[in-house]
């Protein structure tokens, strides 16, 4: 019997080790087990900035006017296939140690892998406007890979 369960145990060991490398996303059948499902689309770079409403000298907050006059001029021209926007809340810990709660923006970019290095410079000269045009101290930035298709 012991020996049973160590040669079950040692296959269900080694077909995880095999499996861990294999490009697939899992789903659950009916009955709770994963079934694999091929990868699908292209290889893509997903961005999403952070954008703080408040100013930090206490002057109005970056209104929704402003906020999409922002996106028509410093990042569609860049990112003309499209992006979405998101309202939210937020709070972080500002330069002095306050914890800014305050309305805010996610926007959300997806760029082919080949056009990272690209993408990635512009994204940065967008974060540097809004500093700018709206004295932040900064604007968050998440880049991770992804699938994808449309």
């Amino acid at each position: 019997m012991r020996t049973r369960w160590l040669r079950n145990r040692s296959a269900l060991a080694l077909a995880g080790v095999l499996f861990a490398g294999t490009p697939a996303a899992y789903t659950a059948l009916a009955d709770g087990r994963p079934a694999a499902v091929p990868a699908r689309g292209k290889a893509y770079v997903e961005t999403r900035l952070f954008f703080g409403t408040a100013r930090p000298d206490g002057g109005p907050a970056v209104t929704d006017r402003q906020f999409t006059a922002f996106v028509d001029k410093e990042v569609t021209p860049d990112f003309p296939d499209g992006l979405t926007v998101q309202s939210g809340r937020g709070q972080w810990r500002d330069a002095h140690g306050t914890i800014e709660k305050e309305r805010s923006y996610e926007l959300i970019l997806l760029y082919p892998e080949p056009a990272a290095k690209s993408g990635d410079r512009k994204i940065e000269e967008i974060r540097r406007a809004y500093e700018k045009a709206f004295a932040q101290e900064s604007v968050g930035r998440v880049d991770e890979q992804a699938r994808v298709d449309f």
